[in-house]
């Protein structure tokens, strides 16, 4: 390290505490030491996190900067926390009074830190979970006050970190539809850089609530200090990094204050969303991993489980189709080999019939038009084939035209005396009311219930609030982002209270949710409405920082005009499924797709919980590769894309990760037509690891636009 890392956090790691003093509190995962420092102030403050040190080096650590600092005393910046009294005075100091280590396994541990107000009854407490073996942090805040009447609170941060570096550069990703997660790096330098979102539903549309921030230099994928961090919240965020006079980095992560001030009733909480974060010494590739393991084993619902392939039916006939159409695209999935059938938008509606956007989003029956014998009657036809079935949802959202409107006007978010403004031909439901939560629940209660063999559901949300208010909470306007996300999760803990195990889709008009705090009631998520393969390197790639890859869903289409092989091997990184008109496969197309499913099916469980490593960028060059390295790193599979390449690219040999030195491995291509053979130069040969991974392999004998390459290595 060119000079001593010290980031003060409002959070702490925690999993063994060692040599602890009055004044200290000092907590380790498995790569990363930090350490806190009470002063004689009672103030608590961050002296140190980096890489782990030795126990005998902890006393020589002191003082920092405050871990959560407040507005109103003598802070000059920007501030975690800031309260009203109910007396107006505008100021709050946290003292430290106590903190507790609570173990919940030999990987999992909690420190709860509380502070008091020396002059006020507010207390906050700082939670903090560490994951020792992932080397990843959890860290959020209880806010309790005992005044007789509310105080307002307009800032309510989950963690601030304070960096000191030479240089900081920070990667941030944004986008719009059909464009999401940009990557973006830029040099911070003196005053605020803000990324937020304001859009309370379908919140990432714009930015994604994940970055890295580097210290001293650009990180790559395998040099560099940085921390990696992301917010479990489903709702507006807000990113803070101010550099200030000295060259200090504070980082502040959590909801957006925008129109949101809280008021806390007398003895209430208010519990900030998680903010998720990883240190890493070596490089992005390293965050990623560790961010990739915790999502796993603690982030994703059935995180370490299987996944279903599909055929969705959504390019084959949009919303114009019937149950004999649906039963012969049964045919179609069987033949290809998939594990499912997805019914997308337009099977509901009677009044209002959903044959386009504009008509009966709210009113959950069946068209009986479309479908007179019932969603049970699809679901038996596809079980009869041999598939499962599964059909797409969008129960937070209303048509004007719809019966559930004309119904319920006072259940939607809309402005009094105000034009209503549509997205996508339609609104917001108030999902703060309880009956709205009762009405939300049962849309899905209702078909499990009624048709028990659905086995998946695509959960969508189509549009950002605007013009938004809430007839159900009437004064207190300023709650409505927070209470809705909140709400959102309230219906989603009954729905895996009752059904805990069926798979569900995350998606919003594309990649608009992609974050943890959703996660934890999803398998999966839909990262953009762009299917094609070119653009989805891309998308996936930017996806593949934060998330791992059996969650990143990945459908081969007709978008796009690369080669079928191409658009199948892109798809194969990720959660693979199908959105394609299949009858229009020629016989050798149709035999390569199924061979694909059943090598996918083969291959996944690697590429599901296996180690990525991402190897050339497509952001730098005209090809991109990744691998997957299984734990006992007896396994891996290689994806080799060449893009828009030009005559002058020149592609060399590629020296491979993750693998061991001393074993010897079979580097063999896959994924091919019947009758084809691989042109690799190295296919089909045995290479020591050490040998991958220091001279490395060359993955196709040309570089020709729109090829690619799947490469298994076995030990031998």
């Amino acid at each position: 390290m060119k000079k001593l890392l010290t980031i003060a956090l409002a959070a702490v790691l925690c999993l063994n505490v060692y040599g602890q003093g009055k004044d200290q509190i000092i907590i380790e995962t498995k790569n990363t030491s930090l350490v806190l420092s009470v002063g004689g102030n009672k103030r608590v403050s961050q002296s140190y996190l980096g890489k782990k040190l030795q126990t005998s080096e902890y006393s020589q650590l002191r003082g920092g900067r405050e871990v959560y600092m407040t507005a109103g005393m003598e802070n000059q910046f920007e501030p975690a926390i800031r309260m009203v009294h109910t007396d107006g005075n505008p100021s709050l100091e946290l003292q430290y009074v106590s903190h507790t280590t609570n173990k919940k396994d030999n990987n999992v541990s909690t420190t709860n830190i509380t502070l008091k107000d020396p002059q006020y009854p507010v207390e906050v407490v700082m939670h903090y979970t560490t994951y020792y073996n992932e080397d990843v942090i959890k860290s959020w805040t209880d806010i309790k006050q005992q005044e007789k009447k509310p105080v307002l609170l307009t800032e309510y941060a989950s963690s601030m970190l304070h960096f000191n570096a030479e240089e900081y550069w920070l990667t941030q990703f944004h986008g719009d539809w059909a464009r999401e997660v940009n990557k973006v790096e830029e040099k911070l330098t003196n005053g605020i850089k803000t990324i937020e979102s304001k859009l309370g539903t379908r919140t990432n549309f714009y930015q994604t609530q994940t970055f890295f921030v580097s210290l001293n230099n650009k990180s790559t994928e395998t040099e560099g200090e940085l921390i990696a961090g992301t917010l479990a919240w489903t709702g507006n965020f807000k990113y803070t990094f101010e550099v200030d006079q000295r060259n200090g980095l504070r980082v502040i992560s959590g909801i957006n204050p925008f129109a949101s001030e809280y008021y806390l009733e007398s003895g209430e909480t208010f519990t900030t969303p998680e903010f998720i974060f990883t240190y890493s010494a070596n490089g992005k590739g390293q965050a990623s991993r560790n961010m990739h393991a915790w999502a796993r084993n603690y982030g994703v619902l059935d995180g370490n489980g299987d996944r279903l392939t599909l055929l969705n039916n959504w390019e084959a006939t949009h919303t114009n189709f019937n149950e004999t159409r649906l039963v012969e695209l049964f045919d179609e999935a069987k033949k290809l080999g998939v594990d499912l059938f997805l019914l997308d938008d337009g099977w509901f509606g009677n009044k209002y019939p959903r044959d386009d956007d504009k008509n009966g989003l709210g009113d959950w029956q069946e068209d009986k038009r479309k479908l007179p014998s019932g969603i049970g009657y699809l679901v038996k036809e596809a079980d009869k084939k041999g598939i499962k079935f599964g059909i797409w949802l969008e129960p937070e959202m209303v048509n004007p035209k719809s019966e559930l409107y004309e119904k319920h006007p006072e259940w939607i978010l809309k402005l009094p005396n105000r034009p209503e403004n549509y997205g996508r031909n339609q609104l917001v439901l108030d999902l703060t009311n309880p009956k709205v939560q009762d009405f939300v629940f049962s849309v899905v209660d209702d078909i499990m219930t009624k048709s028990p063999g659905v086995a998946f559901i695509k959960w969508d949300c189509n549009r950002s609030m605007t013009n938004a208010y809430s007839p159900y909470l009437k004064d207190k306007q300023s709650h409505l982002f927070i209470d809705y996300t909140k709400s959102l999760y309230k219906v989603m803990e009954r729905i895996r209270a009752k059904y805990p195990k069926l798979p569900i889709m995350l998606c919003a008009g594309g990649g608009g949710r992609t974050d943890y705090g959703a996660l934890k009631y999803f398998t999966e998520f839909w990262p953009s409405d762009n299917t094609d393969a070119f653009e989805r390197i891309f998308i996936q790639w930017g996806y593949s920082y934060f998330f791992p890859s059996n969650t990143i869903t990945a459908h081969v289409t007709s978008m796009g005009k690369q080669p079928l092989k191409f658009r199948t091997d892109v798809a194969m990184s990720g959660k693979m499924g199908y959105d394609i008109r299949t009858n229009n496969f020629t016989p050798a197309e149709l035999q390569f797709s199924n061979d694909a499913v059943k090598t996918y099916n083969r291959i996944s469980p690697v590429i599901w919980r296996g180690n990525q490593y991402r190897l050339v960028s497509p952001y730098e060059g005209n090809r991109a590769v990744m691998m997957y390295v299984s734990d006992d790193k007896a396994k891996a599979i290689l994806f080799n894309y060449h893009m828009q390449t030009r005559r002058q690219d020149i592609f060399g040999k590629v020296q491979l990760q993750g693998l061991d030195a001393n074993k010897k491995y079979r580097f063999k291509e896959i994924n091919l037509f019947t009758e084809t053979k691989s042109t690799g130069p190295d296919n089909d040969k045995v290479f020591t690891g050490a040998y991958l991974m220091d001279i490395g392999v060359t993955l196709a004998a040309r570089n020709t636009a729109f090829t690619s390459n799947i490469y298994e290595l076995m030990v031998e």
